[in-house]
C-alpha cells in the first residue's frame, strides 16, 4: 500500500507541474540583469533545445564538462572539445559565456595525485593548468567560479582536499585566483558554494573565507551562492542569504538555482502544496535579488530549462525542478518568478 501511494504522489506531482504551462515572453526580456542556464555540448545537437536556450538565456555555463573531470586526462594531457563547443553556440548566438569551475576539492585528476609531493612540480602544474583553461576563452569568459564548494558542509571551516594538502589550506585558493588574474585580467573571479540559504552557520564561514582571501591578496571579484534548494524552504531565507552575501560589497551570482519538490520534507505530499511551494521560492529569488544593488547583479542562472535535463531526474524520475517542462513550455513557477521581478 506504501509503494502505491508513493507511486501515486510521485505522478501527481509530475502530472500537476507539467500541466501547468503559461504564456510568458523570454526570460532574459524580463530581467535587468543576465540570466543564465547550464547546457551540456550533447544537448546542443537538440534543436528544440538549443532554441530554447538562444531564445531565453543571455548567459550560457558548462554544467560539468569545464571541470578537471572532463578536461584533465589520465596522462595529464587537456582536452577542450565540449567546452570549445558551448563557447562557440554562446559566441553564434551573442550569449555570455561563464566559466565553471577551476578548483574543486571534489576533484583531484590522477595526473596531479602523481606527482611528486614537491611543492615545486605541484605548483607549475597547478598554474599550468589554470592558465591553459582560463586563458583558452580569455576575452570571451566574462567570469569564473575560481574556487568551488571550499566551506565544510557543517560550516565548520574549510574542506580538506589533494589542493590544501599540497598547497596550502588558504594558500590554494589565493594561488588559484592570482593564476586566473593572470591568465585573464577582464574575468570577475568568483567564490562558489550550496546550501548558504538553509545553513547560516556555513554562509558565515563562507563569508569569513572571501574576507581571509581578500586580506591574502587574492583578486576575489564576486560571490556565487549555487541555490540548490527545495520547495519548502523557510519564506525569507533566500532572501536573508543575499542580503548577508551582498554585505561585502561584491558582485553576486545566483548561480545555479533550482527548486526541487521531491527534496521537500515528507512522504506524501500535496501537488499542489508542492508547486505552490516551488512558485513562492521561485518568486522570493526573483524578488531578493533584483532588489540587490545594480552593480551586485552579475547574473541569475538557472540550473537547467527544461525538467526532463534536470541533474534531479538522477534521484527522483518525478521530480520537476525547473521553470520549463518537458516540453520547453514555461510552467507556473516561471510565471512566478518573473512576477518577482522588479
Amino acid at each position: 500500500m506504501l509503494a502505491s501511494a508513493l507511486a501515486l504522489a510521485a505522478c501527481d506531482r509530475q502530472g500537476a507541474a507539467q500541466a501547468a504551462a503559461v504564456d510568458l515572453p523570454p526570460l532574459k526580456s524580463l530581467a535587468a540583469f543576465p540570466v543564465g542556464t547550464c547546457v551540456q555540448a550533447v544537448q546542443l545537437d537538440d534543436p528544440g533545445f538549443a532554441a530554447l536556450v538562444a531564445a531565453q538565456v543571455s548567459q550560457l555555463t558548462a554544467e560539468w564538462e569545464m571541470k578537471m573531470e572532463y578536461i584533465v586526462q589520465d596522462d595529464g594531457s587537456f582536452r577542450f572539445d565540449a567546452p570549445d563547443r558551448i563557447a562557440a553556440f554562446a559566441r553564434t548566438h551573442g550569449l555570455r559565456f561563464f566559466g565553471h569551475t577551476l578548483v574543486w576539492y571534489a576533484q583531484s585528476p590522477p595526473a596531479f595525485e602523481r606527482l611528486d609531493a614537491g611543492r615545486i612540480a605541484f605548483d607549475g602544474a597547478y598554474r599550468n593548468y589554470i592558465h591553459a583553461v582560463v586563458g583558452r576563452y580569455r576575452g570571451q569568459a566574462v567570469g569564473w567560479d575560481v574556487v568551488n564548494e571550499a566551506v565544510a558542509e557543517d560550516g565548520e571551516g574549510w574542506r580538506d582536499s589533494l589542493w590544501s594538502q599540497r598547497l596550502g589550506r588558504l594558500e590554494h585558493m589565493t594561488l588559484a585566483f592570482q593564476h586566473a588574474r593572470e591568465a585573464d585580467p577582464e574575468a570577475v573571479l568568483f567564490l562558489n558554494d550550496y546550501n548558504l540559504e538553509n545553513l547560516p552557520k556555513k554562509r558565515a564561514t563562507f563569508l569569513k573565507l572571501a574576507e581571509a582571501l581578500l586580506k591574502a591578496g587574492a583578486p576575489l571579484g564576486g560571490l556565487g551562492t549555487q541555490t540548490h534548494v527545495a520547495a519548502d524552504l523557510k519564506a525569507g531565507e533566500l532572501a536573508a542569504a543575499l542580503k548577508d552575501l551582498a554585505s561585502l560589497g561584491l558582485p553576486i551570482h545566483l548561480s545555479e538555482m533550482d527548486v526541487s519538490l521531491s527534496r521537500a520534507e515528507g512522504l506524501i505530499r500535496d501537488p499542489a502544496k508542492l508547486a505552490a511551494g516551488q512558485a513562492r521560492v521561485y518568486a522570493e529569488a526573483a524578488e531578493a535579488f533584483s532588489s540587490l544593488p545594480a552593480q551586485q547583479r552579475f547574473a541569475f542562472t538557472h540550473w537547467g530549462l527544461r525538467d526532463k535535463d534536470s541533474w534531479l531526474k538522477r534521484e527522483d524520475a518525478a521530480d520537476t525542478p525547473l521553470l520549463f517542462d518537458d516540453a520547453g513550455r514555461p510552467k507556473s513557477a516561471a510565471a512566478a518568478w518573473a512576477g518577482g521581478l522588479r
